[in-house]
């Protein structure tokens, strides 16, 4: 324990020098697409404070099983409420009502993870200036002209008519408020010592900033500006074969052939493709084809952001009952996304983890069903051209007519400087992120579902207390946005998958360019009927699965698009569930672990089909040899999975020279890498092979062994410079991240395999955030899980990062579910803490 203390104390100590220097020299520390401006008053804590050892950081150092009171009186419970922490700090919390269960969920949830909400939550408002100072400015400038803000407040509004959702969130944020309410300097969390600020009130708008924060998350992406470039440079046949609207060899999460047993919403307007008015190809829709287009406007959230879940019925299983599992794929961030909870109380008793700052449980399991997401991917928002009418964009022209805008004043507050002040213009289609942008000096209004408001604390509340498919059913048609593909199983013996989301009716194309603001052909019309999105009930096949793939096969009567549809790991999680029978829990967690590079192993042997051994060194044919008996597994301690990838890179740079560092600066995205793996197989020849900055015309042939040789140096520079070998592990360098990005309170370079595209998709800086496997068996519940972290966010505590060499292995922890607190046996838990109502 000494040892852990001092360990801490180092960190921090390193991290407050880290500050103070950065303060006074021209570096800085970035904060989640912000930095510390550069004054060191205005960085360092008060040293008095900070440093003295009976209120300052040294308090932050925790013992492996915290100290807690036994009993605490809280002025606005109802009943006493018990909470059993497991060996794990795990919180399982008995309460006797509703309101007295989430307060005492926000409650915990703040005692544990306090600066993290807050954090967050400052960043999603825009707000980090006031803790960062000026170089926070930009970044909150796009997060108010995005609407975060306006779209939590409409969503505040709309809770308060809703009598399950909103007492929920208000009892909840009444219990974070009491437990700010108890804090003093000594037992601040470490971060607002170090970063010299304290917390302030929570509020129910800060509950709904959340939502909106995955929702920017998780449909934040849109390629409209891209796709316009590149249709406008390179022409209508060549955007139809980059970015086909469905790939060839899709596995689709409704399995191909199902019947659509219904009548579909028809488009209003346009009929076919893309006609925006100026423009007969309908692949131009904003701007004229002379090379005078959209750079990228904003930075697009983490592009490998992804998930993979799965249910197997009773059929296909060992115990004959069904077994769901989920792993969302997102940031690895420390504190961890997640935070592991039980919540009992008359009518529900349900296990998971929720996003803290909010009520319930998103993904888990009660007594008779289970659940798991995955982001459905599907496009949500679209960007429309704006004229107005004069310099004081006080109108703007729709249906060729004169329309009033709205106006939001937004002042930033900026640590130590003047408030900085931006008016954003509201249209009726949303607010005009971009204005005066590109040369043609463009007004770009952004539509998106994300501004609307929609209960999805009402859909977790009903899912905790859900009992089968109908009460799943009813839970999920109060969900809208982000879209997900909810994965179900009960202890009936039900599977299913709903994508669940409300998605604008489309004439073809419609969204994946930049659209007209002035014609309202252009508008969303309808919405699909919940009724009518993808969704199925015990397969013939035995198992649903989602991986963010295409959700349907081309017969589907409705148009959507998305700009990532996934490929590869869908097709290896629905090979291996078909293959396999009698399955076990372990099965399945081998399978959540799987590294298999279904990639490599399609593109592999086209590249090397191009390489000719006699024409390489030693060192290159001792790396060819190295390929050559590889087995496709991105296993942490190989070497081939590096080579493939620095192989694989620069053959993918020299293809698609043509989008890379353009000289006019437009902006372009790849296609997808299965749509460049068939070029390469199908047509080598083909005019994409090309390099433009040569006078002859390449094949791939010619790209290939230049790719390959750069690829063995690459390699070996890394070597030398790293100081170690190019495991796949070390080459990768998997990070969790603070979300301050302190260097003290992360952790750099884990041992761990997998890649984007693979099962286990673990990455350089997202991955498996929550691994679950629940199985229904004739004794109840046994589940199974892991994060990568821990149950505190105090980087002082040893269970700040304790589950994460475990994950790192693929392993699990048995997750403990009480019916009560009287089942829980000595043994099962570290402490037992009351809470009770204040006396009248």
């Amino acid at each position: 324990m000494v040892s852990k203390i001092l360990k801490f104390t180092g960190s921090l100590l390193a991290s407050f020098l880290l500050v103070y220097i950065l303060g006074k020299q021209p570096g800085q520390l970035p904060l989640v697409g912000a930095k510390l401006q550069n004054s060191p008053a205005a960085m360092l804590p008060p040293l008095g404070k900070f440093l003295n050892p009976f209120g300052g950081f040294w308090q932050n150092a925790e013992a492996p099983i915290p100290v807690m009171p036994p009993k605490t009186v809280l002025e606005k419970l109802q009943a006493p409420v018990k909470v059993v922490f497991d060996d794990r700090l795990v919180p399982h919390i008995f309460a006797q009502n509703n309101p007295d269960l989430y307060f005492v969920q926000g409650y915990i949830t703040a005692s544990m993870r306090l600066w993290q909400m807050e954090f967050q939550t400052h960043a999603a408002a825009g707000r980090l200036s006031e803790i960062v100072g000026s170089r926070g400015i930009e970044f909150d400038k796009e997060q108010r002209r995005k609407g975060l803000t306006y779209a939590a407040e409409k969503l505040v509004q709309m809770l308060g008519s809703d009598s399950l959702a909103d007492p929920a969130v208000h009892a909840y944020t009444e219990g974070v408020n009491a437990y700010i309410s108890s804090l003093s300097y000594r037992n601040l969390p470490v971060e607002y010592k170090l970063l010299n600020y304290e917390p302030e009130p929570w509020t129910t708008l800060k509950c709904a900033l959340l939502q909106k924060k995955m929702a920017d998350d998780l449909t934040g992406n849109s390629t409209d500006i891209e796709y316009t470039n590149l249709a406008t440079v390179m022409g209508k046949e060549a955007a139809t074969l980059l970015y086909p609207q469905y790939f060839e060899g899709q596995d689709p999460i409704i399995p191909p052939g199902t019947k659509w047993n219904f009548t579909p919403v028809q488009p209003s307007g346009k009929n076919a493709t893309a006609q925006p008015a100026g423009n007969k190809t309908g692949y131009a829709p904003v701007f004229p084809a002379n090379g005078q287009n959209l750079q990228t406007p904003q930075p697009e959230t983490e592009p490998t952001i992804g998930s993979n879940n799965w249910a197997v019925s009773g059929s296909k299983t060992l115990s004959g009952k069904p077994i769901l599992c989920n792993d969302p794929h997102l940031q690895l961030n420390l504190p961890s996304i997640w935070f592991e909870t039980q919540l009992s109380a008359p009518g529900i008793n349900v296990y998971g983890v929720t996003i803290p700052g909010g009520p319930g449980i998103v993904i888990g399991f009660n007594d008779h069903i289970a659940w798991g997401v995955t982001n459905a991917g599907v496009d949500v928002k679209d960007w429309y051209k704006i004229t107005y009418k004069d310099a004081s964009k006080n109108e703007y022209q729709y249906a060729d007519s004169w329309r009033k805008t709205e106006k939001r004043i937004e002042t930033i507050k900026v640590r130590n400087q003047p408030d900085v002040v931006d008016t954003v213009t509201y249209t009726h289609l949303g607010p005009v992120v971009f204005e005066n942008y590109g040369p043609q000096k463009q007004n770009l209004a952004l539509r998106w579902k994300a501004h609307e408001p929609s209960n999805e604390f009402k859909t977790f509340y009903l899912l905790n207390r859900a009992k089968n498919y109908a009460d799943y059913e009813q839970a999920l048609s109060f969900y809208e946005c982000p879209a997900q593909n909810f994965a179900f199983a009960d202890s009936q013996g039900d599977i299913a998958i709903w994508e669940q989301g409300k998605f604008p009716v489309r004439y073809k194309e419609q969204g994946k360019f930049i659209l007209d603001g002035n014609n309202p052909a252009d508008e969303w019309q309808a919405f699909i009927p919940n009724q009518q999105t993808p969704h199925i009930r015990n397969p013939k096949r035995g198992f649903i699965s989602s991986a963010n793939q295409h959700p349907t096969d081309p017969s589907y009567p409705y148009y959507y698009q998305a700009n990532d549809f996934e490929y590869y790991r869908n097709r290896r999680i629905n090979r291996r569930l078909t293959e396999m029978d009698s399955i076990s829990i372990k099965d399945l967690q081998q399978l959540q672990f799987d590294n298999y590079n279904l990639q490599a192993s399609e593109s592999l042997p086209v590249m090397l089909r191009h390489l000719k051994p006699e024409e390489l060194d030693s060192s290159q044919q001792t790396a060819l040899q190295t390929l050559q008996k590889w087995d496709f597994m991105n296993n942490p301690d190989d070497t081939a999975p590096a080579l493939y990838e620095a192989f694989w890179q620069n053959l993918l740079t020299s293809i698609w020279d043509e989008l890379n560092s353009r000289p006019d600066s437009l902006a372009m995205v790849y296609p997808e890498n299965a749509v460049t793996i068939r070029l390469m197989d199908k047509q080598p020849d083909s005019k994409f092979m090309d390099v433009a900055a040569t006078p002859q015309k390449e094949t791939l042939k010619d790209l290939v062994k230049p790719a390959f040789t750069k690829a063995v140096t690459d390699i070996a520079e890394w070597t030398v410079k790293n100081q170690q070998q190019a495991t796949w592990a070390n080459y990768k360098g998997t990070s969790v991240m603070h979300l301050a990005r302190i260097d003290a309170f992360s952790v750099k370079n884990v041992q761990t395999g997998g890649n984007y595209g693979i099962v286990n998709a673990t990455g350089k800086r997202a991955g498996p955030s929550w691994r679950m496997i629940v199985a229904f068996t004739n004794n109840g519940i046994e589940a199974y899980g892991i994060y990568p972290g821990g149950q505190t966010g105090n980087p002082g505590s040893p269970n700040y990062t304790r589950f994460l060499d475990k994950w790192a292995k693929g392993e699990y922890y048995p997750l403990n579910y009480y019916t009560n607190p009287d089942s829980i046996k000595a043994g099962q838990y570290l402490l037992i803490t009351e809470f009770e109502p204040k006396k009248k």
